[in-house]
């Protein structure tokens, strides 16, 4: 498959400001996942896609091409990613002629995925034929959806998938299905998801890419880049 590797970076953030750019044991964040991207082999191209000039200044030499800048109305806080991949895919189109069977989002935030996990996926997808393969880690038992609840307007609560009295909550693990969670890692999609005719990032046929919850770990707050500092350290 011709798969298109895009490493989405834009310049706000302000759960970790400068986050992209800020040194994770010793490394600018935004470096793992270019370097992982391209230890893989996986990719005809490897873009950035951002509208920040250090953000693509720091791409370039570890080898990330980064041939546009993203549209300020596409990088604000609550821009989500099915809009930055058309515009990074019809830019490409328009301008230089290029196409792809698939795309893969690299979020620089995900910085434990590895080569293997990269490969493994676009493997998936291949094996399969899905219209997308999406990464997912194990839910602790504790947080088992069977075990969750919700408050009603006096706060009295219910199981919140089936409505039933908290003692009707199962006890045991295993007399609960198993359930996953999306962790960020990987997001693979057949390029002609972005235009159909309800347009999406995973179609209507999503395979499920099992990964480590450790691997999976996604920064969004200062809790979690000290989780990816310690799970490095071990690496």
């Amino acid at each position: 498959m011709k798969v298109l590797g895009v490493v989405t970076a834009r310049g706000g953030s302000k759960g970790i400001p400068g986050k992209n750019l800020k040194l994770l044991a010793g490394r600018p964040l935004i470096a793992y996942s270019i370097d992982t991207a391209r230890l893989s082999g996986a990719f005809d191209r490897l873009i950035l896609s951002t509208d920040d000039q250090a953000i693509a200044d720091a791409a370039r030499p570890l080898g990330c091409d980064v041939p546009f800048m993203r549209p300020a109305e596409l990088a604000r806080d609550d821009t989500p990613h099915l809009p930055v991949m058309i515009h990074a895919v019809a830019t490409l189109r328009d301008r230089e002629s290029y196409g792809c069977d698939a795309v893969m989002i690299l979020q620089p935030t995900s910085p434990l995925r590895t080569a293997d996990d990269i490969r493994n996926s676009i493997a998936l997808l291949e094996k399969t034929g899905a219209d997308s393969v999406v990464s997912v880690s194990e839910v602790p038992s504790h947080h088992n959806p069977m075990r969750t609840l919700r408050l009603d307007d006096r706060g009295f609560a219910t199981l919140y998938t089936t409505g039933e009295p908290v003692r009707r909550r199962p006890v045991r693990r295993t007399d609960m299905p198993t359930a996953w969670t999306m962790n960020e890692a990987i997001y693979l999609f057949r390029t002609h998801v972005l235009f159909d005719a309800e347009p999406s990032l995973y179609g209507d046929r999503t395979a499920a890419y099992v990964m480590p919850s450790e691997r999976g770990i996604a920064i969004d707050d200062l809790t979690d880049w000290t989780l990816a500092e310690r799970a490095l350290s071990r690496k």
